[in-house]
C-alpha cells in the first residue's frame, strides 16, 4: 500500500479473547499500517478495568464504555453516575457501545431503550460522543435520538452503520456522524456505499469492529486495527476521492468528535 497519511480505528475490541495471546503485536502492526491511535470499546460495565488497562498500557489506545444492547438484559443496568464517573480518566473518550438491537434480541426492547436513554445523559453530561449499535431497529433509533437530541444536544457516532437510508438521514440531520466498517468493502454492500456516497464526507469516520467484519483481502480472517486502511482505501472509491485525501479527512473527522483523543 503506498504512503498514505495516519488514520484512526474508532472502533475496535482489544480486551476480546481473540487478541489475548498477541495484544501487542497486534497494536505494534497496527502502527506500522498507519494506524496511529485506536479507541477499544468495553461492552459491559464489568470489564472495564480491563480494557481500561489496555489503553493505560499502550500509547495508541484509547477506550469508551458502555453496555452493549444485546446484553441490556442480562447484565446490571447502568446508570448515568456509573458512567459519568469514567470520564475523569484521560484516554476515556466516549459514552457506549449502547443502542437497540432486534435482531436477536427483541424480547428485551423496553430495556434496550431505558439503557440507551440512560447512555444518551451521560453522554450530555461529560460532552464526550455517544456511540451507537444499531441493527433491526431504525424506526425506534430514529425516534428515540430525534426525541433525546430535542431535549438537550449531544454528540453521536453511528457505529458500523448498515442500517437504511432514513435513519442515516436522521443522524445526519442531528449532525452525527456514520462510520464505515469492513462492511463496505463487501462486494454486495453497494446499497450501502450508496447511502455513504450521499452522506457529507465531513462526517465519517473509519473503523474496524476487530475482531469481526474483516474486510477484503482479510475478509474471513479475524479483523485487527491494522485493517482499517484496506476499508479506508475501498471507501475512497465510494466517495470518488483520493485516498490519502480520505485518510486526512476521517482523522480530522474523527479529531473533531473525539476531541479528548485528539492527536
Amino acid at each position: 500500500m503506498p504512503d498514505l497519511p495516519p488514520i484512526v480505528d474508532s472502533h475496535c475490541h482489544l480486551d476480546f479473547p481473540d487478541f489475548a495471546e498477541e495484544l501487542p503485536q497486534v497494536i505494534d502492526r497496527a502502527v506500522a499500517a498507519g494506524v496511529t491511535r485506536m479507541v477499544t470499546i468495553c461492552t459491559k460495565l464489568k470489564n472495564a478495568g480491563s480494557v481500561r488497562a489496555i489503553a493505560e498500557a499502550h500509547d495508541p489506545v484509547f477506550w469508551a464504555a458502555g453496555t452493549h444492547p444485546m446484553s441490556a438484559a442480562s447484565e446490571p443496568l447502568v446508570t448515568v453516575d456509573d458512567l459519568v464517573s469514567l470520564a475523569d480518566h484521560p484516554k476515556f473518550v466516549g459514552i457506549g457501545e449502547t443502542g437497540l438491537d432486534y435482531h436477536y434480541t427483541a424480547d428485551s426492547k423496553p430495556v434496550q431503550q431505558q439503557s440507551l436513554r440512560i447512555h444518551i445523559e451521560a453522554a450530555r453530561q461529560t460532552s464526550l460522543p455517544l456511540i451507537i449499535h444499531a441493527r433491526d431497529a431504525d424506526d425506534d433509533m430514529a425516534r428515540i435520538l430525534t426525541e433525546e437530541h430535542g431535549a438537550g444536544a449531544f454528540s453521536c457516532v453511528m457505529h458500523c452503520f448498515s442500517s437504511g437510508a432514513a435513519l442515516a438521514e436522521t443522524a445526519l440531520g442531528l449532525g452525527f456522524y456514520l462510520s464505515m466498517s469492513g462492511i463496505t468493502a463487501f462486494p454486495k454492500s453497494q446499497e450501502l456505499r450508496d447511502i455513504f456516497a450521499a452522506a457529507p464526507l465531513d462526517r465519517i469516520l473509519v473503523e474496524t469492529d476487530a475482531p469481526y467484519l474483516a474486510p477484503p483481502p482479510r475478509r474471513g480472517k479475524r479483523n485487527e486495527p491494522a485493517y482499517t486502511a484496506f476499508t479506508a482505501t475501498r471507501a475512497a472509491e465510494t466517495f470518488g476521492v483520493d485516498p490519502a485525501e480520505f485518510f486526512a479527512q476521517t482523522t480530522r473527522n474523527f479529531d473533531r468528535l473525539f476531541s479528548k483523543a485528539a492527536a
